[in-house]
C-alpha cells in the first residue's frame, strides 16, 4: 500500500481538523460555503442571462448577488419568483441555503449547550476581590458560611468563593438547604481539585482577603490540607512581592502540626481540631455552663473579641482603663513587640503602641466612657480560697481525642483525682496506657461494656460520679454517633430521676443539627465538635490575630474561662451594678466578663441564662445559685 495520502484522505484529514476546532471554526466554515453558494449562482445568472419572469433584461452582478444571498438566507422568498429557468436555478440556490442554516442552527444550539454545561460544572474563574476563599468542603462549611454572613453583614458587597471537588450545582443545593439566609453576602461555588494549583487560581486566592482550607471527609484529611497550603504557596512564590496570603487551615493529628507549620510558615493558622476540642470539653466538664460561654465568644452573633488602639490609655493601669469601658470589656493586651497577655496584673500599666482585647457587640460600639460610678464597697465580698477537691470522673464512649481529653482533665483537676472510662472499643485500655502515662494528679481505669445498655449502666453506679463526659465515636457516621449519644443520655437521665441524684453531664456531639434534640436529656453541656471548631475558623479567618487569644484562652497555661459563685464577689439579694462585680473579680486579679442566672438555665432563649459583656452601669441581684463568668489563672 502506498504511502502517499490520496486526495480523498486529504480532504477527509482537512475536514476533520476544521470539525475538531469548535463551532467558531465551523462557523466560518459554513459562511464560506454560503458565499461561495451565492457567488456560483449569481455568476451562472450573468453568464446566462437568467432573470426573473418579470424583468425586461439581464440582470447585473450586484443585483444577482442580491437575488442569490436573499433565497439562500430566506426560503419563503422562493415561493414568490416566476419564470421557470429563474425558479429552477433559485431552487438550487434555496435548498443550499436551507442546508446551510439547519447546519448553523444546529450549531449555534450545540455550542449553546456546551457552554451551559461548562458553566453548570463551574469551571469558570471569579473575578471578585477582597472575598472570602475556601478550599474544600465537610460538614463544617455550613457553620461557617452562616457566621461569615453574619460578621460580613454591614460589609458593602460580601463574597464568598467556593473552590471544592464537587459539583457545582449540588454545592449550591447543600448551601441553600443549609444555609437558607445569607443576607445580602453571596455564595459562589467552583469545582475543582483544591490541590491542584491551576484550579486553586480559579477563586483568585491573591486577590481574596482571607483563605479557609477545610480538610475532607477521607481517610487522610491533613494530607489533602498541606497539599493544598503547599499549592497555594508555591503561588506565593510565583508572585513574589505581592500582597501576604491570610490562611487559615485545619489540622486533626496533632503528629501532622510541625510539617504543616513548616509549609505555611507564618502565612497559615492552623485549628488543631482533635486539640482544641479536648480542652473544650475538659473545661466545660468541671464547669457546667461553659460550652454556652465559649460558644458566645466565638460565634458572631452577640459579643466576640476585637483588638483596639486607645491611645487615651497610654499611661494607665490595666484596671483603670478598664472601668472606662460601660458597653465593652476590656480583658487583655498585646504590646507594641507583639507579645499578648490575657488578664495581665491589675497594676500593669498601658503603653505606647500597645492595643487592648476588649469583648463587645460589635467594633464600632467600643468607645471609652466618662468617669465611671463609684463601686458599692459593701457589697463587695471578700471569699476565702476555696480547696480544690479531688474530682470523679467518668467517660463513656471512646474516639481518637480520649486520651488527649483525659491529659487536659488531669492539668486541671485536684490530686487523687479519678478517671474511669468505659467504652465498646477494647483498644481504648491500650491507648490509655500509651498516651496517659504521664499523669501527675489522676489516676485512669478502663472498661469494655456498650455504653448504650441500660444493665451495663445500671452497674456502673452512676451517682457516684461528680461529672460524666459522653464521647462519639468517630469510626462511623455523625448521625449514627450521635444516635447512641442520645440513647446513652436519655438512660442517663432516667437513672437521675430514679435515683434522685442531679448528674453533671457533657455531651459531644457531632451535628450541630443534634443538639436541638438531646435538649430534652437536659445534660448540662454539650460540645458541638464542628460548631466550636468552625466558629473559631470563621473567627480566625476575619481577624488573623485572634490566634494567640484562642492559644492562651484554651490551654492550662494562663487564664481561662472560669464560673464561680456569685457570692464570692457580692452579697446576694443586694442589687449591685456590674462595676461592683468588676471591682471585686479584680481584687481577686480577675476580669470579670459576664454571669450567669441559673433561674434561666435551661431556657434556649435566653441563652441558658448566659450574659457575657453586660453593661456595667445597670444592676442585677444575684443569688447564690448564680455564677460569675471570669478570666483567671485558675
Amino acid at each position: 500500500m502506498s504511502q502517499t495520502p490520496t486526495p480523498a484522505q486529504r480532504f477527509r484529514y482537512a475536514f476533520d481538523n476544521v470539525m475538531g476546532r469548535g463551532p467558531i471554526a465551523l462557523i466560518g466554515l459554513l459562511l464560506v460555503l454560503t458565499l461561495a453558494l451565492v457567488l456560483v449562482v449569481a455568476t451562472l445568472m450573468v453568464i446566462s442571462g437568467i432573470a426573473p419572469g418579470d424583468a425586461k433584461e439581464p440582470v447585473e452582478f450586484v443585483e444577482a448577488f442580491w437575488l442569490a444571498m436573499v433565497r439562500t438566507l430566506d426560503a419563503g422568498t422562493f415561493g414568490a419568483d416566476t419564470g421557470w429557468r429563474f425558479r429552477l436555478i433559485m431552487l438550487v440556490d434555496t435548498l443550499g441555503g436551507v442546508f446551510i442554516v439547519a447546519s448553523l442552527i444546529g450549531i449555534l444550539s450545540s455550542g449553546l449547550e456546551d457552554r451551559l454545561g461548562e458553566m453548570r460544572k463551574g469551571r469558570s474563574l471569579v473575578v471578585e476581590e477582597g472575598h472570602t476563599l475556601i478550599l474544600g468542603w465537610s460538614p463544617k462549611i455550613f457553620t461557617i458560611v452562616s457566621e461569615l454572613a453574619i460578621a460580613n453583614e454591614s460589609a458593602r458587597q460580601p463574597r464568598v468563593v467556593i473552590v471544592a471537588a464537587r459539583d457545582k450545582v449540588e454545592m449550591e443545593d447543600a448551601i441553600r438547604d443549609r444555609v437558607p439566609n445569607t443576607g445580602k453576602m453571596k455564595v459562589i461555588c467552583r469545582t475543582g481539585d483544591p490541590i491542584d494549583p491551576t484550579d486553586i487560581l480559579i477563586g483568585r486566592p491573591m486577590a481574596a482577603k482571607s483563605i479557609i482550607v477545610l480538610g475532607p471527609d477521607t481517610e487522610d484529611p491533613d494530607a489533602e490540607v498541606i497539599k493544598t497550603i503547599l499549592a497555594l504557596t508555591r503561588r506565593v512564590r510565583d508572585n513574589a512581592g505581592g500582597p501576604r496570603l491570610h490562611i487559615v487551615a485545619e489540622i486533626r493529628d496533632e503528629r501532622n502540626l510541625q510539617v504543616a507549620r513548616m509549609v505555611g510558615r507564618e502565612d497559615v493558622e492552623f485549628v488543631l481540631l482533635g486539640d482544641v476540642i479536648a480542652r473544650i470539653a475538659a473545661q466545660t466538664c468541671l464547669q457546667s455552663g461553659l460550652s454556652v460561654v465559649i460558644t458566645e465568644l466565638l460565634d458572631f452573633k452577640g459579643n466576640e473579641f476585637y483588638f483596639s488602639a486607645e491611645p487615651a490609655l497610654t499611661g494607665r493601669s490595666f484596671s483603670e482603663a478598664a472601668r472606662m469601658y460601660d458597653t465593652s470589656t476590656l480583658c487583655g493586651v498585646r504590646r507594641a513587640n507583639g507579645a499578648f497577655q490575657l488578664n495581665p496584673p491589675p497594676e500593669s500599666l498601658i503603653e505606647s503602641g500597645d492595643r487592648v482585647l476588649l469583648i463587645a457587640e460589635d467594633d464600632s460600639l467600643i468607645r471609652l466612657g466618662e468617669a465611671p460610678p463609684a463601686s458599692d464597697e459593701a457589697a463587695i465580698r471578700v471569699a476565702a480560697a476555696r480547696a480544690r477537691l479531688p474530682e470523679r470522673s467518668l467517660i463513656l464512649g471512646w474516639n481518637k481525642r480520649g486520651p488527649q481529653l483525659i491529659n487536659e482533665l488531669d492539668t486541671y483537676s485536684a490530686p487523687n483525682s479519678i478517671v474511669h472510662v468505659v467504652a465498646e472499643d477494647p483498644a481504648a485500655a491500650d491507648a490509655i496506657a500509651r498516651q496517659c502515662a504521664n499523669l501527675t494528679h489522676t489516676t485512669a481505669t478502663c472498661a469494655v461494656a456498650d455504653t448504650t445498655d441500660r444493665r451495663a449502666l445500671d452497674a456502673m453506679e452512676i451517682a457516684s460520679y461528680r461529672h460524666i463526659i459522653l464521647l462519639c465515636a468517630d469510626d462511623v457516621s455523625a448521625q449514627r454517633a450521635d444516635a447512641r449519644a442520645l440513647i446513652t443520655l436519655l438512660h442517663l437521665r432516667d437513672i437521675a430521676e430514679k435515683t434522685n441524684t442531679t448528674i453533671s453531664i457533657t455531651t459531644e456531639m457531632l451535628d450541630v443539627r443534634d443538639r436541638d434534640l438531646a435538649e430534652v436529656t437536659r445534660a448540662d453541656d454539650f460540645v458541638v465538635s464542628d460548631k466550636l471548631t468552625s466558629l473559631m475558623i470563621a473567627q480566625l479567618s476575619e481577624n488573623r490575630e485572634l490566634g494567640v487569644v484562642f492559644r492562651e484562652l484554651f490551654t492550662s497555661e494562663g487564664s481561662e474561662v472560669y464560673l464561680k459563685p456569685a457570692g464570692d464577689y457580692v452579697t446576694p439579694g443586694v442589687p449591685v451594678n456590674f462595676y461592683t462585680v468588676t471591682e471585686a473579680a479584680r481584687r481577686r486579679n480577675e476580669v470579670a466578663i459576664g454571669y450567669r442566672a441559673l433561674a434561666h438555665a435551661e431556657d434556649a432563649a435566653r441563652e441558658y441564662g448566659v450574659v457575657i459583656n453586660p453593661r456595667k452601669s445597670e444592676f442585677v441581684t444575684f443569688t447564690d445559685r448564680d455564677k460569675i463568668v471570669v478570666l483567671a489563672e485558675d
